[in-house]
């Protein structure tokens, strides 16, 4: 079983072979430009290493691994242009860079090409594949337009939050590992398991997501710390906040969250304390181990061995851990 490492400068390798400059250049420019911006290439290496979980070669994986991540960026550069986001990954965003129109373009040709690498497999190994996908970016914009519904909404539930990140964010994730398995043709059933292992690992993965998106280190985060509170977007950690907070209490945080001060460092900075008093920021790195949790059961329905297990446990445990 090769290293996380060895997966990911595997895929860097072939993503920098694939991904050409070609004219014209104001269509091509930004998409090199936000897949070489780095970021944890999560995704594309949770496909290679599936693949060789279920015994194929890794290096079949490619093209739908590099899919996955194309598809990836360009969810990134829209979502950008919708949040106005001036940062990702620590640099400029590509609306940012050039321009609206650009980046709407260049997104929608990322897209393109995402469907064009699953047209190297054959059969049917392309229709599973290709069937996965369609479902998966479908849910992606529901996702993405629940989250911009949630913005002008004030009775979010939290079973409602939990389902916007579901689609939004950890379908991808199980279809990244899913992929894998189609190409290595495991079972359905073990298919089956390996998307639910991604997607409960990405519901976690996003929840973290949330928790440094207000307590992260600016210096390692890569996108603009507090940016949520900024704009008003009520997460799990804001949900929570209310659930745990006095009626009395809850008004200061529910008026922060729907006006836009001129200072917002200041609103961040109260929000923040909020979060942590009232037991949200607690209560969120617990969900966080609960859907960690479920990831980890399903590897006991897997069958592979144990050292396989290991590895996706470690992996798992992980992006816990992280700070980015």
């Amino acid at each position: 079983m090769q290293s996380i490492e060895v997966f990911r400068n595997e895929f860097i390798a072939y993503l920098e072979e694939k991904i050409k400059l070609k004219e014209p250049k104001n269509l091509y420019e930004p998409i090199i430009y936000i897949l070489g911006l780095g970021g944890k290439r999560l995704r594309p290496v949770l496909t290679l290493m599936t693949a060789e979980i279920f015994d194929e070669d890794y290096k079949k994986a490619l093209d739908a691994a590099l899919a996955v991540e194309v598809f990836h960026n360009f969810s990134l550069v829209h979502d950008d242009i919708m949040d106005d986001a001036p940062l990702r990954r620590g640099k400029t965003t590509v609306h940012e860079k050039w321009d609206t129109n650009t980046g709407i373009l260049s997104g929608d040709a990322m897209l393109i090409n995402a469907y064009q690498l699953f047209e190297n497999y054959d059969g049917a190994t392309f229709r599973s594949l290709a069937q996965l996908f369609s479902k998966t970016a479908i849910e992606v914009c529901e996702g993405q337009q629940y989250d911009v519904d949630f913005e002008t909404r004030d009775d979010v539930t939290i079973p409602e939050y939990l389902k916007m990140i579901e689609y939004k964010t950890a379908v991808l994730v199980g279809a990244a590992m899913k992929m894998g398995a189609i190409i290595a043709n495991a079972s359905v059933a073990e298919q089956d398991n390996i998307y639910d292992f991604g997607r409960y690992l990405g519901i976690a993965f996003q929840l973290q997501d949330d928790y440094l998106d207000a307590f992260g280190d600016p210096k390692t985060f890569g996108k603009q710390v507090g940016g949520d509170i900024i704009e008003n977007k009520k997460t799990f950690l804001y949900l929570k906040s209310l659930e745990f907070t006095p009626v009395s209490e809850s008004k200061e945080l529910e008026h922060l969250f729907s006006i836009q001060p001129t200072n917002t460092k200041d609103k961040v900075e109260t929000v923040k304390g909020i979060f942590v008093e009232s037991g949200a920021a607690k209560a969120t790195k617990k969900e966080i181990e609960v859907y960690t949790k479920k990831a980890f059961e399903v590897l006991d329905k897997l069958s592979i061995p144990e050292d396989k297990k290991n590895m996706l446990r470690k992996f798992g445990e992980g992006l816990m851990q992280r700070e980015v």
